[in-house]
């Protein structure tokens, strides 16, 4: 994964929070098996301004100022969702959903996002009408999909106005957009039906009670010339497993690799991906992704470390980070999601309140931080996040190389 890219936070795991019951908590949720991976933001690069904040240490002493924290660091502690412009080093927040389920009258339902979408000439992030989008490298457009997914056009906002420069038409209906890592292509990835629809013909048992659920309907992909509009069409069914059962559940988005030279989706293997060339044909893993270990690590802008899996023990709320030669733990930095780096020294993560951390009652109440390589000091950039699952207010951040 390249600094920066960033896998969303799991819509259906998110639905499961909103949908189950007052006994059960977040982290029994967070425990169920079914898992799935949404593609997410891709990276990009732009000089933000610095301000002053508080350098808060990781014992929870305060300090005045941020010494050897990253350039352009623009923090607003204070704002949950943000109102305003969040960056740090190579890495800003581009925009940011919200998401919640709808229930109509036939039985049927969806997940709902609601897209607040960074504006670059006020610096601040404005709500959108768009049912999906993502953001191309250097911050200046939006690939923008409308309500009523799918749907055969792709839009290309401007983030200095807000406003469509062109469309892509499409023959097939697409469900969701992603720029490649370089925003010369883009992948989407088209679908027979609403990939976030919840639909009572699949419903499911849920805590007791049926509830309508998601159908698998992926019917291939648009490898897009972002430039010319050239669309290439190649089928691809959602993929199944040696049984000939579908796996996975309604957005089956495929994704770009980190060099941008294939395209992937997640899968049961050595990696977490199956990965395929832009024709669609299927392709052995690159030995790049292999010494990664994990679909959801980023790699360092030198190269020489990359996230690992949460590895808080008691009362310590920290994740590690890998030698990438070696494998080997060579720090763990306070927080329980590694989200991106800011550059070598520093990351952006999410990371619960201290005081209020237990699990089942506050892991899911956090923020949006940056934290320091050496696990010293951890600065806040957002404020803190509703920790009910359900809360429509909840927001999840697509961050960006600036």
């Amino acid at each position: 994964m390249n600094p920066g890219q960033l896998v969303r936070e799991d819509p259906e795991r998110a639905a499961e929070g909103m949908r189950h019951s007052e006994g059960e908590s977040p982290s029994g949720a967070r425990r169920r098996k079914v898992r799935r991976f949404v593609v997410a933001g891709i990276c990009a690069v732009l000089v933000g301004a610095g301000v002053a904040v508080a350098l808060i240490a990781a014992d929870g002493d305060a300090q005045k100022g941020a010494v050897n924290a990253p350039v352009g660091l623009v923090a607003h502690p204070d704002q949950s969702p943000p109102r305003d412009f969040i960056a740090a080093g190579k890495v800003a927040v581009s925009a940011y959903y919200t998401v919640k389920v709808e229930k109509w009258a036939n039985g049927d339902g969806a997940l709902a996002y609601k897209w607040n979408l960074l504006n670059s000439t006020t610096d601040r992030y404005n709500e959108t009408r768009w049912a999906w989008l993502d953001v191309a490298p250097g911050m200046k457009t939006a690939a923008v999909l409308e309500r009523g997914l799918p749907v055969n056009r792709i839009g290309l906002v401007d983030l200095a106005t807000g406003k469509v420069e062109r469309w892509i038409k499409t023959d097939h209906g697409v469900g969701g957009v992603q720029f490649s890592p370089d925003g010369k292509r883009l992948v989407a990835t088209t679908y027979d039906a609403n990939p976030d629809g919840l639909f009572k013909d699949a419903s499911y048992r849920l805590n007791g009670k049926v509830v309508p659920g998601p159908k698998p309907s992926r019917t291939g992909f648009y490898v897009i010339d972002a430039a010319s509009g050239r669309a290439d069409f190649t089928a691809r069914p959602p993929r199944k497993d040696d049984h000939g059962f579908v796996v996975g559940g309604g957005r089956q988005d495929l994704g770009w690799s980190r060099d941008g030279t294939l395209l992937w989706e997640p899968w049961d293997t050595k990696v977490g991906r199956v990965f395929y060339r832009v024709d669609g044909e299927e392709v052995p893993a690159p030995r790049s992704e292999e010494a990664l270990r994990s679909p959801r690590a980023i790699l360092s802008p030198d190269g020489k470390l990359v996230t690992g899996q949460y590895a808080g023990d008691g009362d310590q709320i920290v994740s590690e980070v890998l030698d990438v030669r070696t494998g080997k733990r060579d720090a763990l930095v306070p927080g329980q999601q590694l989200l991106a780096w800011a550059d070598d020294d520093w990351l952006i993560a999410f990371r619960c309140d201290p005081e209020q951390c237990d699990p089942g009652k506050g892991e899911f109440r956090n923020q949006l931080v940056l934290a320091s390589l050496d696990g010293k000091d951890v600065i806040p950039l957002s404020g803190f996040r509703n920790s009910d699952l359900r809360d429509p207010s909840r927001w999840t951040p697509i961050l960006s190389n600036r």
